[in-house]
């Protein structure tokens, strides 16, 4: 909340004034029956009477301004926190989200930081007004009597022991609790990604079961929670009663003997009434805070997370160079976990050429694609692009000099301009986007379109075809001009008359161009100018595409063959 502290200053005046109001209420009409027992004139008695209602509506209206404050200071707060907690979530390495499921994600971001935003509104407009008007009520009492203070002070602190012990207590049931919704929330959003596959294959039982178990998970976790947290509470609850009652007890004691007037005593009980409530609120919210907490403790646990890969800061780091970009991996080993997958690599391509990445599934060609990203870095060696160890490159120029089009293209709910710019990301004229679809083939897509670029698409990018899909992941890249192109396979799966777009397409977006096609079908690897085979993480084969085929010796010459004879077949 400090980036918006002068609203602070507002919101610190209303609870301020929350504050002292309410105490002047009880004093006045103490004083009011002092007087009237004195003796006083109806018009003083008028007078005082007066008084207190303009107090009691002044109240009224502090409490209207401060719940209003401290509800935008709080949301205000949240949502920043809820952006922060996002951005982080994103910085994260591939294996971190592999392990959390997108519905887990999402309930840590959003569901958790919820309970903070409501929580902080309750903090501030009902826990901390009553705090000071606790700490102002122990005031006034220690000026009227030593020993009312005095009694007031061991109550509160009695009180205050009992909260913090429910507190501690009652918080890891909570963020158990918590814990078990983000497990249900991701396991709803990983079937409901996958309704049309589950239809299809008759798993409709086998998910309503797993939902049942699920939610019983959820029953047992949230039951726990309310038994121990509520038990804690009324505990807390029933020794405030006995605390009420003993400083009565005193009160009355005081005005027997003569040391307080019959008002003063008055006050002492308005002081009890205007006590029990704001410590009633404080048990009331415990609940929420018990949430609150559960949201924050999730919360730090995420920010502890931190990407293996260390980025320089955006000043320190190098630039690449312009135009197309070459890159060299030297004595590259990687490992996933104890699997290596990629064992001393050496692989290298020249500025404006192409290559091709063939192998079994599994043979490590999407890890040195990774490794080109910068997903991840090698265990050993060195991944250089445009004579650059991408370990001192800055973030934002390698993700802006290399771009990458896999088979998953993901679009989202938005326009068609917001999609092929990814919402400004590579920003670009209308006509210029206009042109560059009619390029691509979506020409006549586009005209046919009432709303043109406009156009709405829904989750998922839904209402265009795979192959529209595919043609616009690749219109994105035109518009990014990048150094260096990353290509997973664009045209597999599609229908041949689509497929020459996507490859005639893929053919001007290589042109002039450093680009690697990784590659299922050898028949897509017709104009690129080298190959490189891999098996078992290695390169085993590389060199030009021209000389490979005329050597039928060559690996990649064998898997022309076989690919060929599996074709006649």
């Amino acid at each position: 909340m400090w980036p918006r502290r002068s609203a602070l200053v507002g919101l610190i005046a209303a609870l301020v004034l929350g504050t002292v109001l309410p105490l002047l209420g009880p004093i006045i009409i103490g004083y009011f029956v002092d007087e009237a027992t004195a003796g006083a004139s109806t018009s003083e008695l008028v007078t005082i009477a007066a008084g207190y209602l303009v107090i009691a509506i002044g109240a009224q209206g502090a409490t209207v301004v401060r719940t209003w404050v401290a509800s935008r200071q709080a949301w205000t707060a949240t949502n920043r926190l809820r952006e922060e907690m996002a951005a982080h979530a994103l910085s994260l390495d591939i294996k971190y989200h592999g392990e959390h499921p997108p519905g887990e994600m999402i309930e840590r971001v959003d569901g958790d930081v919820h309970a903070i935003a409501e929580f902080l509104v309750t903090f501030l407009v009902d826990i901390l007004g009553s705090a000071l008007l606790l700490i102002g009520t122990l005031v006034v009492l220690t000026v009227a009597d030593v020993r009312l203070g005095a009694a007031l002070a061991v109550f509160i602190a009695v009180s205050s022991f009992f909260l913090v012990r429910v507190q501690r207590r009652a918080v890891p049931y909570a963020a158990a609790s918590r814990e078990v919704d983000a497990h249900l929330f991701a396991d709803l959003e990983e079937h409901l990604a996958a309704a049309e596959d589950l239809r299809a294959n008759g798993a409709g039982a086998h998910v309503m079961r797993r939902f049942h178990d699920m939610s019983a998970n959820v029953y047992r976790a949230d039951q726990r929670a309310e038994v121990i947290g509520g038990f804690l509470v009324r505990l807390t609850n029933l020794t405030f009663t006995f605390g009420t009652a003993l400083l009565l007890a005193i009160g009355v004691g005081l005005q027997r003997s003569g040391a307080i007037t019959v008002g003063t005593l008055l006050v002492l009980f308005q002081y009890a009434q205007l006590i029990r409530r704001p410590l009633e609120r404080i048990i009331d919210q415990l609940k929420q805070l018990q949430a609150a907490q559960a949201g924050v403790a999730r919360a730090e646990e995420l920010f502890e997370h931190s990407s293996s890969l260390d980025w320089l800061e955006p000043d320190a780091g190098k630039r690449l160079p312009d135009g197309p970009l070459s890159f060299e991996l030297r004595d590259v080993s990687f490992s996933y976990g104890e699997e290596e997958v990629l064992h001393r690599v050496d692989l290298q391509l020249g500025a404006r050429r192409s290559l091709g990445l063939v192998g079994r599934t599994g043979s490590g060609k999407s890890t040195i694609t990774r490794l080109l990203l910068r997903l991840y870095d090698p265990a050993a060696g060195v991944v250089e692009v445009g004579g650059v160890d991408l370990r001192s490159v800055q973030q934002a120029d390698l993700r802006r000099r290399v771009a990458v089009v896999t088979q998953e293209v993901q679009l989202f709910r938005g326009s068609l301009r917001d999609n092929i710019t990814l919402f400004g990301a590579h920003p670009a004229a209308d006509e210029q986007i206009g042109a560059l679809l009619e390029e691509l083939g979506l020409g006549g897509w586009l005209a046919a379109r009432p709303s043109g670029l406009d156009t709405e698409l829904g989750p998922d990018g839904s209402g265009l075809s795979a192959g529209e899909a595919q043609l616009l992941a690749l219109g994105r890249v035109f518009l990014a001009d990048p150094g260096l192109v990353i290509l997973d396979e664009p045209s597999s799966r599609l229908d041949p008359g689509t497929e020459l777009l996507i490859e005639a397409a893929v053919d001007r977006l290589v042109a002039d161009r450093t680009a690697v096609l990784v590659a299922h079908r050898l028949s897509s690897l017709r104009s690129v100018d080298e190959i490189g085979v891999v098996e078992g993480g290695r390169i085993i084969e590389h060199g030009a595409r021209a000389d490979l085929v005329a050597n039928r010796d060559s690996h990649f010459a064998r898997l022309l063959e076989v690919s060929k004879q599996r074709q006649i077949t």
